[in-house]
């Protein structure tokens, strides 16, 4: 718990590093020096730990790497050699490019994104508010909790839920709505969360994103069964990829309401979650090959006339540094 009285958690395990992605070579045909079951780390920065193959498969590595990393899908990258020509081929969960300056045989190297968890913000020390860090935390959330008067919506939360009882819900809520949090949610009964939605001053488009009554109807009566329709709701508003904004209609009779009557306790002290890494993936074009590359720290780069020039191997830098700058093929 920092000092401020908010706690951190990302469920039972260990705090999470940042996000990584895992690439496997699965398939490897001669010649090449890479073999099946080979593998490497790629970092954000776009740093390769490990053996994938060489820098030419490397570069078409890190790319890929970053985008799977910035979709959190994963992929299953093809390597041909061969002049590229067009756009790389791609089919549901694979995407096959060719590789002008690969001297060996065709690869196949699977890339799996390990990210970190979504967080959610809930915001108060109500039973409700108690039982939804808990449970969000068993279903893998980083959960940052605490009161109100202490809470900042951020706009990279996956969940803004206030359960506060009336203590500075409206600054948490409009914060929230305003980052463009995909969900925010207050718990209260319907008459309550009706008149908080219309206090806040916010264009109408923006209050219509509140969920109020937080939570599906399903019956709950329980801090733990309130917790668990909240998170029902999250799930179902949910596409591939996290939480987004829907309007729901108000739900009469949700047990949301029992916020407004149970006493409040202490969240339970976590260890503080993770800080979001910056994931970029921004392209540029080889100047010699035409080959699609990262424009990352990691990527084999040079600089030239003011001018920052990426490549995929050293091969075609120091081609292009014999030759000077080509005209039209700048950045």
């Amino acid at each position: 718990m920092n000092a401020n009285g908010w706690s951190a958690s990302t469920g039972d395990g260990p705090v999470q590093e940042p996000p990584f992605v895992a690439a496997t070579v699965v398939r490897a045909q001669s010649p090449t020096s890479v073999r099946a079951g080979d593998a490497a780390i790629v970092r954000p920065d776009g740093t390769i730990e490990g053996f994938v193959g060489g820098t030419c498969a490397e570069a078409s590595v890190r790319l890929y790497s970053l985008r799977t990393m910035e979709s959190g899908e994963p992929l299953l990258l093809r390597i041909l050699p061969g002049v590229a020509e067009g756009q790389p081929d791609t089919a549901e969960g694979a995407v096959t490019v060719t590789n002008p300056c690969l001297s060996g045989g065709a690869l196949e190297i699977f890339l799996e994104p390990h990210l970190p968890p979504a967080t959610m913000r809930v915001v108060g020390a109500a039973p409700i508010a108690v039982a939804l860090a808990d449970l969000a935390g068993r279903l893998g959330y980083a959960v940052e909790a605490g009161p109100a008067e202490e809470a900042e919506p951020s706009p990279d939360d996956a969940a803004v839920v206030v359960a506060s009882h009336g203590h500075d819900e409206e600054r948490v809520l409009t914060a929230g709505l305003r980052s463009g949090v995909p969900y925010v949610a207050l718990v209260a009964s319907e008459t309550r969360g009706k008149a908080v939605r219309e206090s806040l001053d916010l264009p109408e488009e923006e209050r219509a994103r509140l969920h109020t009554p937080a939570g599906l109807e399903i019956g709950a009566e329980t801090p733990e069964e309130i917790a668990l329709a909240i998170l029902a709701e999250i799930v179902a508003l949910r596409p591939s990829g996290g939480p987004r904004p829907v309007t729901k209609p108000s739900l009469a009779g949700t047990a949301a309401s029992h916020q407004d009557r149970h006493a409040e306790t202490a969240p339970a002290e976590r260890p503080p979650a993770p800080a979001p890494a910056l994931i970029s993936t921004e392209t540029a074009v080889d100047p010699v090959c035409g080959m699609e590359v990262a424009v990352s720290e990691a990527s084999i780069q040079l600089e030239r006339a003011g001018e920052l020039y990426y490549f995929c191997s050293e091969g075609c830098r120091d081609t292009f540094s014999a030759q000077g700058v080509p005209d039209g093929s700048a950045r």
